[in-house]
């Protein structure tokens, strides 16, 4: 999966007053009941359907039943909307989360676990880089619920951001793979099975040839998708490295 689409590759500003409600809103509607969250709204579940690829001004003006003209008077374009959908799709659900007040560690498993969630539901979202986010309300919700979780250790603001950009480019680089693997078939048309079929021959005589000794001796399951498995696997270890540093700063 390649990166399409670049956040805030528009008018940062707008975006800016989209998000936080500070720029003027049409004073009328050209259809009654349009609103910018509707917008946004459908221009994501396009991308959750079609992928981000189908995302378009005019796609999403039918999608509404209006012109394409009509989408202007609330969002200048489509950069600007990508940034709408980003802040969007992280709508942070604290009722959905363990209380910050319960340490470092259930705060981070639970940002880690909501991250890997949002993914696997809005695939494209890996499209898209974010070397330079638009940070909306949203999206700083969230970060504010990871901070108020380490919030009780004596890390510095630097090692806090640190310590969730590490996190979260674990769950990312993870979970791409899963994304990947669920939609190869689908891409390609052919089953992890042919595919792997395909290969047995020349990787028999391969592994037989002594070149390889510790992937031949791997047990015939050791490849098997086990998503979950990996996942927990890696977070539980990132954790437990993380604690001597987290927890050596403590009061």
């Amino acid at each position: 999966m390649t990166t399409t689409e670049h956040s805030g590759s528009g008018d940062v500003s707008r975006s800016m007053e989209l998000l936080w409600g500070t720029g003027e809103r049409p004073t009328r509607g050209p259809k009654p009941g349009l609103t910018l969250d509707a917008i946004v709204t459908t221009a994501v579940t396009v991308a959750d359907t079609d992928g981000l690829a189908a995302v378009s001004m005019r796609r999403v003006a039918t999608e509404l039943g209006v012109g394409t003209m009509s989408l202007y008077r609330y969002v200048p374009g489509k950069a600007e909307l990508l940034d709408l959908m980003l802040d969007k799709v992280v709508e942070f659900d604290l009722s959905a989360h363990p209380p910050a007040d319960q340490g470092w560690r259930a705060a981070l498993t639970a940002v880690a676990h909501g991250s890997r969630r949002l993914y696997q539901q809005h695939p494209w979202l890996l499209q898209v880089d974010q070397a330079r986010p638009i940070l909306g309300p949203n999206a700083l919700d969230g970060m504010e619920y990871a901070l108020q979780g380490l919030s009780g250790t004596r890390l510095t603001g630097r090692e806090k951001i640190h310590v969730l950009v590490a996190l979260d480019g674990f769950v990312t680089g993870v979970t791409r793979v899963e994304v990947n693997q669920a939609q190869a078939e689908k891409r390609s048309g052919i089953s992890d099975a042919a595919f792997w079929k395909a290969q047995e021959p020349v990787l028999t005589r391969v592994m037989e040839s002594g070149r390889y000794p510790q992937l031949a001796a791997l047990p015939e399951d050791a490849f098997e998708e086990a998503g979950d498995d990996i996942f927990e696997l890696g977070l539980t270890r990132l954790l437990d490295g993380l604690a001597p540093f987290i927890e050596g700063r403590e009061g």
